[in-house]
């Protein structure tokens, strides 16, 4: 009897032990999500997920219609429905009404429309989502991928979700022809790379960087051959619970918000 109390209590304890590491195992690659990382000199935080295994969403407007405008907001909205809100970006420009001001597309919904507008001025006048090419980041359940927008609207991919900004960092492995290295134009950038594994990369700088150096992050360093701007300055923002991030809009708010819900 004592020996089998024995060999019972050593299961017991093995079950345990194998339940505590699983569970710390899932903490562990939560928590991994996002990370800090360093290029060149310049600290990032780098969220990288697999869309075939993630449930990675784009966020706009609550049910009554008014917009999330911060993650907090989101992240409560997530907990009323039982859920967590895993890591947030925010997912392009938007108006002052925080509108996306170019295309969005949530659920399998078109919301606001393409933006091809063409603006005629000296490059520095161009606000960057105008800067041309721009492109558009866009999901479903299995795959992501990054095109310009006149790429986009050529292949017409039907996706689940669809965010515009601009302009692009990194198409088909090249840099945008307008960056600059060098440029003293350097502020708070943040965007989003696909690689050819299907891994997307979202990253946002904690330190001004100019858009050469913040492209050359995508293709040099996370190796992604496409990748796109999504805002910039006081518009930048993370949530991540694990790094004990929660950051908030300069501009009285967020419009379109990149979200991993668990």
């Amino acid at each position: 009897m004592f020996r089998a109390g024995l060999r019972r209590s050593k299961l017991a304890l093995l079950l345990v032990s194998l339940t505590l590491g699983a569970t710390s195992a899932v903490g562990m690659a939560q928590a991994e999500v996002c990370k800090r990382d360093q290029f060149e000199n310049t600290d990032y935080v780098v969220c990288s997920i697999d869309p075939a295994s993630s449930d990675l969403r784009l966020f706009w407007r609550k049910d009554t219609g008014a917009p999330f405008r911060s993650f907090a907001t989101l992240a409560r909205s997530l907990e009323a429905e039982g859920k967590k809100l895993s890591f947030a970006f925010n997912a392009g420009m938007y108006d002052t009404d925080f509108t996306p001001v170019g295309l969005y597309i949530e659920n399998g919904k078109q919301l606001r429309p393409v933006n091809s507008t063409i603006m005629e001025r000296p490059a520095r006048e161009i606000p960057n989502f105008f800067k041309q090419p721009n492109g558009i980041f866009f999901f479903g359940p299995t795959k992501a991928g990054v095109l310009t927008t006149e790429e986009y609207i050529k292949r017409k991919p039907d996706p689940l979700f669809a965010t515009q900004s601009g302009p692009m960092l990194v198409i088909r492995g090249k840099l945008h022809p307008a960056l600059i290295p060098g440029s003293t134009d350097r502020n708070r950038r943040s965007g989003v790379g696909v690689c050819e594994d299907g891994h997307v990369h979202f990253a946002i700088s904690e330190t001004r960087v100019n858009f050469h150096d913040f492209a050359r992050l995508f293709r040099d360093h996370l190796n992604c051959p496409d990748a796109l701007f999504l805002d910039g300055g006081r518009g930048t923002g993370i949530y991540s619970p694990a790094l004990e991030r929660s950051d908030v809009s300069w501009h009285g708010g967020y419009g379109p918000m990149i979200g991993l819900v668990e």
